[in-house]
């Protein structure tokens, strides 16, 4: 019968590693396990490429925080399509031209 190892299984022989052997370990988890790093935004945001996006969501897309995203907009750099209540919607239309006029892949 075959032991399936469990996350808490390998965190618990992890630490156990020599300091070396994690270091040697995360390099090769990387290398390995994360081949392609630069992903299309249709990887990213798949089914949500026409979808709006939240305030929250929308810093998460332009990788900025949520105050840098509202100084965007109070600036008038970026216009959001729609304002309910408070809250600012964005077209993702308008993020990737906002993302790629900032110089940045989207």
């Amino acid at each position: 019968m075959s032991h399936t190892l469990t996350a808490e299984d390998l965190y618990a022989e992890m630490k156990r590693m020599s300091a070396s052997e994690r270091i040697r370990f995360f390099s090769m988890l990387a290398s390995n396990a994360f081949r392609e790093d630069d992903f299309t935004h249709e990887q990213v945001f798949g089914e949500t490429h026409q979808e709006p996006f939240s305030a929250w969501e929308a810093a998460e897309y332009l990788e900025v925080s949520v105050p840098t995203l509202r100084r965007y907009v109070q600036s008038g750099k970026l216009v959001p399509s729609h304002v309910v209540g408070r809250n600012q919607i964005f077209s993702a239309q308008t993020l990737r031209a906002f993302k790629r006029s900032r110089g940045t892949r989207g």
